[in-house]
């Protein structure tokens, strides 16, 4: 069976969820990883109102549209973060409150154990096939970001107090524990989105990151290739080393030049999509990454889950982009052969 093409509908909050759903129809997708902002997921209406999660389902199947996953990012971002004026533009402003960081990060991590139960309910009401899918990779997935208050320390200049960065890990460890000890509860599992600003971005980061929670069961990673290739971290090595923790994947591509560049790996203050660049985010198939290499590892590791589009390209129509996306993935997956290619020749 071939896995589902999502589109991750993060980058579209700007669309009501039904129009949104009509166009990812016709875009060419099976379903929608939804995000927890504009109109498309609201935490606190799936846990409050009954008969929102159905309402939720029922305009999904409308269209012959499915979900997998659900996804909270911003309010994650939070919970580990210096809090200051950017994050009031990406919270609800329950979770911001009167800005106080503390206050802040203590309501943030409050909606991730909030979504983790809404994610829950949500998929307890999932259509049949929905389940026999779920049940298949073995897990109901919330991704999103952790935040990290050691992050503006990835260049640390003046040097750094000795168990600085120590000092992060355990911070990040005693704030997220609680969730994922309220997931494994719920049978929920949280996918750590690795990620710059995030406290892993990297195979040595997403290490130390995962002994600091104690290997937590509900632990796992949103594999995004995009945010390894222009750094040069094997995006392949990832996926083998954290293979067992693979809880979902985002197709997204990214171009980088092997040649000097104005601006270099950290961007030089410039807009996605400025000449100069070292590296932009690119439609799937017109960067660098190499999928057909990433779906080879992802067949030996046995992935069940969705193959979900996160759509991002500055220098190109959306739609467009998100069009040809779908059928790229879907020229891209192939099931895997049950014989060997020479067994004839054993016959």
């Amino acid at each position: 069976m071939p896995r589902p093409v999502t589109l991750f509908t993060g980058q579209w909050a700007d669309l009501p969820l039904a129009d949104l759903a009509a166009k990812a129809a016709s875009f060419g997708y099976d379903g929608l990883e939804l995000a927890c902002w504009g109109d498309h997921f609201d935490v606190e209406a799936a846990l409050e109102e009954d008969g929102y999660c159905a309402a939720k389902w029922e305009l999904l199947q409308d269209h012959g549209l499915r979900s997998f996953a659900i996804s909270n990012h911003l309010a994650g971002q939070a919970v580990c973060d210096k809090i200051d004026e950017r994050h009031q533009g990406i919270l609800p402003e329950h979770v911001w409150g009167d800005g106080d960081p503390e206050g802040v990060r203590q309501r943030a991590a409050q909606e991730m154990i909030a979504t983790g139960r809404a994610a829950r309910r949500f998929f307890d009401a999932a259509p049949d096939d929905v389940k026999q899918r779920l049940a298949r990779t073995g897990r109901t997935v919330v991704v999103g970001f952790t935040g990290s208050r050691i992050w503006d320390a990835a260049y640390a200049f003046p040097p750094l107090p000795a168990g600085s960065i120590e000092a992060g890990f355990r911070d990040f460890a005693d704030r997220w524990r609680p969730i994922l000890d309220d997931y494994k509860a719920h049978d929920v599992c949280f996918a750590l989105e690795v990620h710059p600003t995030e406290i892993a971005f990297d195979i040595s980061s997403t290490r130390r990151a995962l002994a600091a929670v104690g290997e937590h069961p509900a632990f796992g990673f949103n594999f995004d290739p995009s945010h390894f290739g222009y750094q040069r971290v094997d995006y392949l090595g990832f996926l083998r080393t954290f293979g067992s923790r693979l809880f979902n994947v985002h197709v997204k591509d990214v171009w980088w030049s092997d040649a000097p560049a104005e601006a270099g790996v950290f961007g030089g203050h410039t807009d996605f999509g400025s000449d100069g660049r070292s590296w932009d985010f690119r439609s799937p198939g017109r960067g660098r990454i190499d999928f057909e290499g990433i779906l080879r590892v992802l067949n030996h590791l046995d992935y069940q889950g969705p193959l979900s589009v996160e759509w991002e390209d500055p220098m190109m129509d959306r739609e467009h982009g998100a069009t040809e996306a779908a059928a790229f993935c879907r020229r891209l997956d192939f099931p895997q052969s049950d014989v060997a290619f020479d067994a004839a020749f054993s016959e």
